[in-house]
């Protein structure tokens, strides 16, 4: 029985289809199909039930999935465990955020890439949460005030952001100096998220309210610009408009918490190889590049 067999068998039953698990793969329709016709030889059995839709499993394919998952990471943690050292190989997908995402994270990528020439780097690049599990992802970067989840996380360095506005907006509708006050603008968001600001030495939060969203910063900012209201966003996205003066900051009194970028992965007991490989690369990335997060030399000075 072979691995990729099994491998390719995981990835039919978790997309739902041979097209969409060829894509993932990064191989033709033709070589999956032989690869599933040649394990369900091996087993004699049934595993996939195809149609015109796709592929769906069948009663044996459902058990059989579960255990096909277990054995493809256990020879996953099996390879490394014993060359730890070694050239990583195989497949890294990875989920990064569209919003500086490709001109800030984009680099970090291809250097591991660069460094590991026998592993097939796939990134996707979007402001959604991937299902890290339903969608094949061995993790994902994600930007902000990290949700509770069953995901595991590590924080790999800090964004900082303030509450931003235009001029225009502010001559017309004033600029907010309390939380209460902050509460009565127009606030532009990515969805139904939470907004946090300091308070003396603690965090309040509380729930904007807008009727502009994106699910963009580049966006939000381009929106803030033209006066529709106060957006919380990263200073990596905002220092530009603001050395321009097309944006002013707000609420300075109680500025946003810092937030975090996070490397988050599937649960299990160890992270991959390839995943704390990456990992280690974001936190040198931000340790050794403050100035691409709109950090000032003061807050630097610091050590922030």
């Amino acid at each position: 029985m072979e691995i990729e067999d099994l491998r390719t068998f995981v990835e039919v039953a978790d997309t739902g289809g041979i097209s969409s698990a060829a894509r993932r793969l990064g191989v033709s329709k033709s070589i999956v199909s032989r690869r599933l016709i040649r394990l369900e030889a091996d087993l004699g059995v049934q595993l996939l039930a195809r149609n015109t839709h796709g592929a769906s499993l069948t009663e044996a394919g459902a058990t059989f999935r579960d255990h096909a998952a277990r054995v493809c990471a256990e020879i996953d943690v099996a390879r490394e465990t014993v060359s730890p050292g070694g050239d990583l190989r195989g497949r890294l997908r990875v989920a990064m955020p569209l919003t500086f995402g490709p001109t800030h994270f984009a680099p970090v990528i291809a250097e591991m890439a660069r460094r590991h020439p026998l592993l097939h780097v796939h990134a996707t690049y979007g402001d959604r949460f991937v299902d890290l599990i339903a969608e094949g992802f061995d993790c994902a970067v994600r930007v902000g005030y990290l949700a509770d989840s069953n995901l595991v996380a590590r924080r790999v360095g800090p964004i900082h952001g303030n509450f931003v506005a235009s001029p225009d907006y502010v001559r017309a509708h004033g600029s907010p100096e309390t939380l209460a006050e902050l509460a009565g603008h127009q606030a532009l968001m990515q969805g139904t998220e939470t907004w946090q600001c300091t308070d003396g030495d603690g965090i309040r939060t509380f729930r904007p309210q807008g009727r502009f969203k994106a699910d963009n910063g580049v966006a939000l900012a381009a929106a803030a610009a033209a006066g529709l209201g106060i957006a919380w966003l990263p200073d990596c996205i905002t220092y530009a408009y603001i050395a321009s003066g097309r944006l002013v900051r707000v609420m300075t009194r109680h500025a946003p918490p810092p937030a975090a970028a996070y490397v988050v992965r599937p649960p299990g007991l160890h992270a991959a190889r390839k995943v704390q490989v990456l990992t280690e690369l974001l936190i040198e990335h931000f340790e050794s590049s403050p100035e691409l997060w709109g950090l000032d030399a003061a807050m630097r000075r610091r050590g922030a």
